[in-house]
């Protein structure tokens, strides 16, 4: 494995997040080195192209952030860099783009996805997001999640769910875990503040959800809105 001794002379002086890169491609190892490599926070301690590189490595490593791809033929990678780096976060830099890998993924203990097509600002949101304790799926990952719940129901909530939750109520979820009023929502989507209300209560009644902060969890879970997005006062009083 390729370590690197210029970045780990940084973690000593301002102790940045320590990150691991594994990739079987050699452009995307040292491409994905060198964004992070200017950024004063991160620091990458170094670079593999198998898991196997890693394991032979693990007693002397100790990431904070692991960025891997998932294999072709499962996410076997993922839970193999679980369990040798138990506290460590992982985040998924990948060319899949299918549903059933993003699920798969993530069941396999990935605290974000991000597809390689993205751009290097969704990538560093996505180490902030996943660095402050939130799950994150890039644009085009969540919409692949969130368009199967909205079609048809069958998404992770699904058996608590009487129906799926249609393109407007999405949109309003969304207003509201931003902390959003009523009246703002009304105004925003030209309709009266008692159709917003009541829009807003069924909603509720079709997620199973009691309040703002109920609403603003649900949102953050899907990828609806990202944490620095979501309303203060609706977290902390969610716990």
């Amino acid at each position: 494995m390729n370590a690197q001794s210029s970045d780990l002379s940084r973690v000593t002086e301002c102790d940045p997040t320590r990150v691991l890169i594994v990739d079987s491609h050699t452009i995307v190892r040292e491409g994905v080195s060198v964004l992070l490599g200017v950024e004063d926070h991160l620091a990458v301690i170094g670079h593999a192209a198998t898991v196997g590189e890693c394991l032979r490595d693990a007693q002397t490593l100790s990431p904070d952030l692991i960025i891997t791809e998932i294999d072709v033929g499962g996410p076997g990678n993922v839970e193999e860099l679980r369990r040798a780096f138990p506290t460590s976060l992982v985040l998924v830099l990948s060319l899949l783009d299918s549903e059933e890998a993003i699920r798969a993924a993530l069941a396999a203990g990935a605290h974000g996805y991000v597809l390689k097509e993205s751009g290097r600002k969704e990538l560093l949101g996505a180490i902030r997001a996943v660095l402050s304790g939130s799950r994150f799926l890039c644009e085009r990952a969540s919409a692949r999640i969130v368009s199967r719940f909205l079609d048809d129901g069958s998404g992770t909530r699904a058996a608590a769910t009487p129906s799926p939750i249609t393109r407007s109520e999405r949109e309003i979820l969304a207003m509201v875990a931003r902390g959003m009023s009523n009246k703002h929502i009304a105004r925003l989507r030209e309709r009266s503040v008692r159709t917003i209300e009541k829009q807003r209560a069924m909603l509720m009644r079709k997620l199973g959800l009691r309040n703002a902060a109920d609403l603003t969890r649900f949102a953050l879970e899907y990828g609806l809105i990202q944490r620095d997005q979501a309303d203060p006062s609706a977290q902390a009083s969610g716990g």
